[in-house]
């Protein structure tokens, strides 16, 4: 059996797919496995053991840039995937996606698969499945596999992501220069794209000496260097800049911007991270440490119920509409939480 997954949204998005690959695997052992992702996602599953092939598209739109060459090498992979003669298309994810739908339907697949509604779309898919509200994203994209005769595993999956060894080495020596060891501090991240989801600057500093004062560990607060009102993605030079000559000795600054990988040997070396709700959350709950993620404004934006973190060593503050209003007890407690859980799980791999 050939089967093809095509995944077109963002890191965390894709993250998510890696337990029905890894159920998949399991129950289908001798299927051919192929993913279909795009040219920003495709990282996460670059190593993953449970697919014999990546397939990676570029996105034609990246900004405000369109790029017409990207449209030529589309229409040309479409082709070769057809080529394929695929037993099964699968449109993973946690949204009813017309575009999806449409890029699926074009690969020729003898039967495809993806949840829709209400669509005149719908009709031509084989197997259009009903949408069921408020399940996590994990749950339906495992929910996906029932048109092969796949039941959800009796287990709960969890997401996962295998970071090279060289990032592992880079963040090493950053520690290094920095005085830090492994295990010896805390990952702040301000990555979001509203503010509303972003600490403020009060509560990073106001955190991070209660950090070092109670627990002993220090702060990386990382963030995306740029504007405010970055096409691709906002930066944070604005939030940063102000605090960097108050900052104590304790707070290390760390920006990324060409390449997320630095930031995640940081995070895979940390004692815990915290993050707003984004994809680094989702990288992060699969590190050893574990996550805190801030959701804000879950009314407008993605609930945790159906998008929150899923790891070992997890957990999530919801605020009505802005992290600001998170008290810093909440958090403090959260992170007590996670770090005396952390240390249980570092036990328990040692025995």
């Amino acid at each position: 059996m050939k089967i093809l997954i095509l995944k077109r949204d963002k890191v965390g998005d894709l993250l998510l797919t890696t337990p029905m690959l890894a159920h998949l695997r399991r129950v289908l052992p001798y299927a051919e496995i192929h993913m279909l992702a795009n040219d920003y996602n495709a990282w996460v599953i670059q190593d993953d053991p449970n697919i014999d092939k990546l397939w990676i598209y570029p996105r034609v739109k990246l900004g405000d840039e369109v790029r017409p060459l990207a449209v030529i090498k589309q229409l040309w992979q479409l082709l070769v995937l057809r080529a394929q003669r695929y037993d099964f298309a699968i449109a993973a994810g946690g949204v009813v996606s017309p575009r999806a739908i449409k890029r699926l339907v074009k690969l020729g697949a003898k039967r495809t698969v993806a949840f829709c509604e209400g669509l005149e779309l719908c009709a031509r898919l084989t197997d259009p499945l009903p949408f069921p509200k408020q399940v996590h994203e994990v749950d339906l994209n495992l929910r996906l596999l029932a048109p092969l005769g796949i039941a959800p595993p009796a287990q709960p999956e969890l997401p996962v992501y295998r970071l090279p060894e060289q990032w592992q080495q880079s963040a090493r020596n950053w520690l290094a220069r920095e005085g830090l060891q492994p295990g010896g501090y805390i990952v702040l991240g301000l990555n979001a794209r509203r503010a509303k989801r972003k600490p403020t600057e009060a509560q990073i500093f106001r955190w991070s000496a209660h950090f070092k004062q109670q627990w002993g560990l220090d702060t990386v607060f990382a963030w995306m260097p740029g504007p405010a009102d970055s096409k691709l993605y906002p930066g944070d030079d604005e939030l940063v800049q102000p605090m960097l000559a108050k900052k104590p000795d304790y707070m290390h600054p760390f920006s990324y911007s060409d390449s997320v990988m630095p930031l995640l040997g940081l995070v895979w070396n940390a004692k815990l991270s915290i993050f707003p709700d984004g994809g680094l959350a989702h990288l992060a709950a699969a590190s050893p440490g574990g996550v805190l993620a801030f959701f804000a404004d879950t009314t407008v934006s993605p609930h945790p119920s159906q998008w929150g973190p899923r790891g070992r060593n997890v957990a999530y503050l919801e605020a009505e509409k802005s992290v600001e209003e998170l008290s810093d007890a909440s958090v403090f407690e959260a992170v007590e939480k996670l770090i005396a859980n952390s240390a249980i799980s570092a036990n328990k791999d040692k025995g």
